[in-house]
């Protein structure tokens, strides 16, 4: 099992290109299903989540090709309709293959989803949304079975609470639905919106992404498209943490600003400065950091998935820091092991509260899911001493390259397997 020893104390400087975005490439992988023809996607991330989604869209009949550097070619018949629990116990994102499954073939048998241990993150609203627009659903051992013999038909939808991936699967779903479909409470990311251009350009009539109610006139198919996975602005804000808590100067080849919104807010009332130039986003920090107070949202509000790296980043600020967490009620697994390097991290419920230390100190941590696990790098590369952090598998379904991009901006920083 593979780990990273890193050893604390430079400052940051340098160049990082931005990947694709981890949340979105998936998706976009998922919409492959809604076409025989071919789905071609550049600028696809090289990560574990990636080659899992591969592995069972290939379990489903789908065909799915090297097509140059990080580009896909999906598409193909469906030849099974079974997601298997061997595939989606590992990947939450799986569960989004149920709505294309059904919208295409009619039928679908899903595994209940597994993915990071950080909340239950049921799937009602996947269900009760497919429900509404026709399917017959049933769970019997584990699996969801759903049935829609005579095709889905358009219908209004109101979701309780805008899930991200309720509104993934329910749109893609309706895209070939008989009718219009209104998905009212939609979720507003940045990746929703690629999806809908996405599912666009292969001949889909969505209209009103970041609105928070999609209209969606179902066609009879869709197309092949060639398009291009949007810059992962959580790649982008989590570097972004580094070059705060090292007092870095780094620039993001590729970041965007109009994807991070609340996330430079947070960074610049902390005391780093976001400038937008040419090639991407420069990071940098030459004052104190200061203690903020958080809370994590649907966008535009500050996303769950950079309450961990702030968590580490405020940990050396001055002053005390809040963080609620609002949206998953078990992500402060990470919590624990700050402390063990020194850390003042106390948490009340769904709230932590992070009192400033001079510095951290290098200790043995262990990563509890994909953004914890680059909390505890960000404090090793700002603590004194040596830190060793394992079970890095959980970074790699996320993050690529991540000791090859902070070692070339100086990180000390190493990827050893015992």
């Amino acid at each position: 099992m593979d780990r990273f020893i890193i050893r604390g104390g430079r400052r940051l400087t340098g160049e990082i290109e931005i990947g694709g975005a981890k949340n979105s490439g998936l998706k976009l992988m998922v919409a492959g299903l809604l076409t025989s023809e071919r789905l071609v996607l550049s600028n696809v991330p090289g990560i574990a989540d990636i080659k899992t989604m591969r592995d069972l869209l290939v379990g489903l009949g789908i065909t799915v090709e090297d097509a140059g550097p990080r580009t896909l070619s999906i598409g193909g018949e469906i030849g099974s309709v079974e997601a298997p629990y061997d595939i989606v116990s590992k990947m939450r994102a799986s569960i989004l293959v149920l709505g294309p499954l059904l919208a295409r073939a009619r039928e679908a048998k899903v595994s209940l989803p597994g993915g990071c241990a950080i909340g239950t993150r049921p799937v009602d609203m996947h269900l009760k949304g497919l429900e509404t627009l026709g399917a017959e659903i049933r769970l019997e051992n584990g699996y969801i079975n759903a049935t829609a013999p005579d095709g889905l038909k358009g219908d209004r939808i109101i979701l309780p609470f805008a899930s991200v991936g309720a509104t993934e699967n329910l749109l893609m779903a309706a895209t070939l639905a008989k009718g219009r479909t209104h998905i009212v409470n939609a979720a507003r990311e940045p990746e929703i919106s690629d999806l809908v251009h996405c599912l666009n350009a292969m001949g889909a009539q969505i209209t009103g992404e970041g609105s928070g109610t999609l209209v969606i006139d179902g066609v009879e198919k869709l197309h092949g498209a060639h398009y291009a996975v949007m810059p992962d602005r959580i790649e982008c804000g989590t570097y972004a943490c580094a070059a705060g808590i090292t007092g870095g100067d780094l620039l993001f080849v590729g970041g965007r600003a109009d994807d991070l919104g609340a996330v430079i807010r947070t960074l610049e009332e902390t005391g780093v400065e976001v400038v937008e130039e040419a090639r991407g986003l420069r990071v940098r920090r030459s004052g104190t950091l200061q203690g903020v107070d958080i809370m994590t949202e649907p966008y535009p509000g500050f996303p769950t998935d950079m309450q961990a790296q702030f968590m580490a980043m405020l940990s050396v600020a001055e002053g005390a820091s809040m963080i609620t967490e609002t949206i998953f009620e078990n992500r402060f697994m990470h919590v624990p092991e700050l402390n063990r390097m020194g850390a003042r991290v106390n948490v009340h419920g769904r709230s932590a509260i992070i009192r400033g230390v001079p510095k951290l100190s290098g200790a043995p941590v262990m990563a509890t899911d994909l953004r914890a696990s680059f909390s505890l790098i960000l404090a090793g590369l700002a603590a004194e001493g040596e830190t060793q952090l394992s079970r890095i598998y959980h970074l790699d379904r996320g993050y690529e390259g991540v000791d090859r991009k902070l070692a070339a901006c100086g990180a000390d920083i190493a990827r050893v397997s015992d």
